[in-house]
């Protein structure tokens, strides 16, 4: 089960590693401010107030959450380390994404070799009070738990670990 755990937690972090970040650069600008500095703004229908998720860390160690995908509850591993949320074959089809494993290719590389699936566009990913929408995704092959990465977690106002619980905003 621990090496299991491991070998999600490590390919989560291939495939944040392995994706392309921004393709091209950009021109140096005048100095933002510190608040704008770190994203962009983000689109009107995400600037209203939330309050805090709190989830607690489990057993295992990790942080879950209970998430709608394409309005189907799910429940995801909160990984930081995933630059985008990761759902199992399962897990996509269940929230109405057409899956053709046949067609998989390699999307990144992990720990154990090749990292092989199909990037998505999630229509909204919903967690309480926050909703967020498009997102980008992969369904990834072998994945036994799905990953709620940073293509969510990125677009929250802050996103706090202390010591038994994770608090999202």
């Amino acid at each position: 089960m621990r090496l299991s755990l491991v070998l999600i937690i490590a390919t989560g972090i291939a495939i944040g590693l392995a994706l392309p970040g921004d393709p091209a650069p950009k021109p140096a600008a005048a100095a933002p401010t510190p608040a704008r500095a770190s994203r962009p703004a983000p689109p009107a229908s995400e600037t209203r107030r939330h309050f805090d998720t709190v989830l607690p860390r489990e057993a295992d160690g990790h942080f879950y959450a209970s998430a709608e995908v394409n309005g189907q509850r799910l429940r995801l591993l909160v990984d930081t380390g995933a630059s985008m949320v990761a759902l199992t074959i399962a897990d996509a089809r269940r929230a109405g994404i057409p899956v053709e494993p046949e067609r998989f290719t390699e999307i990144g590389r992990g720990a154990s070799g090749p990292v092989r699936g199909q990037r998505i566009v999630i229509d909204r990913v919903v967690l309480e009070d926050k909703r967020i929408g498009p997102v980008e995704g992969a369904v990834v092959e072998g994945l036994e738990v799905s990953l709620l990465g940073q293509s969510f977690l990125s677009r929250l106002a802050s996103v706090r670990i202390d010591a038994w619980e994770m608090r999202l905003n």
